[in-house]
């Protein structure tokens, strides 16, 4: 029926509204978590698959396909390694869902930031996350070395033989930062301002390595 409410086990994020525990114990209880091991073992072809399959598409506000950007990733290794970037600037006037996804459900941004991780073969994730949410940095903190302590990150990542670090990266209120190649300039310690393209993140990204910068969401519904 049109305009029927959503089941509950059909929503993604189950703490929106921050009524229930946003810890671990909290998530792994909503559903978090699961069968992650399973999905890190399918390997990096088959998780891209199934994003291409989904039809998921960015949502900071392009719409690009995710799984095909993704698979740009996939290049035959030179021996740089491969980095995700997260973009938690948000900082566009009125818009405040990465904010609430970070702050009430930041278990679900971990567990997809190692399962993209994978698909993407990077190493790392470091998340760039607007200076004003200190709230929102403190949870996403706590939520990272939660998992760290629990084995789901960091080496041998959910038992899975796959070594995965997130870091967090602290903006400074730039609006320009939101855009991809300043926002990788501003981690790398440099004036957040934008490169020239190409070369693309994707060959030439984070400290000059291959790179993919997606939105918070993007990631978080992955799982």
């Amino acid at each position: 029926k049109f305009g029927s409410p959503l089941n509950d086990q059909d929503r993604i994020f189950t703490n929106l509204y921050g009524r229930h525990d946003w810890r671990l114990k909290g998530a792994l209880k909503r559903g978090d978590w699961y069968k992650t091991k399973a999905i890190l073992d399918k390997g990096s072809d088959w998780i891209i698959n199934e994003i291409k399959v989904s039809g998921l598409r960015g949502r900071g506000g392009a719409g690009f396909p995710s799984g095909m950007k993704w698979s740009f990733m996939q290049k035959p290794s030179d021996g740089r390694p491969k980095y995700l970037v997260v973009n938690a600037d948000e900082g566009e006037p009125g818009t405040c869902k990465d904010r609430e996804i970070m702050r009430h459900d930041p278990h679900k941004l971990v567990e997809g930031c190692l399962i993209a991780g994978r698909a993407m073969g990077a190493c790392a994730a470091y998340i760039y996350i607007r200076g004003e949410f200190y709230n929102e940095a403190s949870n996403l903190q706590v939520a990272i070395a939660e998992a760290y302590q629990a084995g789901l990150i960091g080496k041998n990542s959910c038992g899975s033989g796959y070594d995965f670090d997130i870091f967090v990266q602290r903006g400074a209120g730039a609006y320009i930062c939101g855009e991809e190649t300043a926002l990788i300039e501003s981690i790398e310690g440099k004036q957040g301002k934008p490169r020239l393209k190409p070369p693309f993140p994707a060959d030439v990204g984070l400290f000059g390595c291959p790179t993919t910068v997606t939105n918070v969401e993007t990631v978080a519904v992955a799982p």
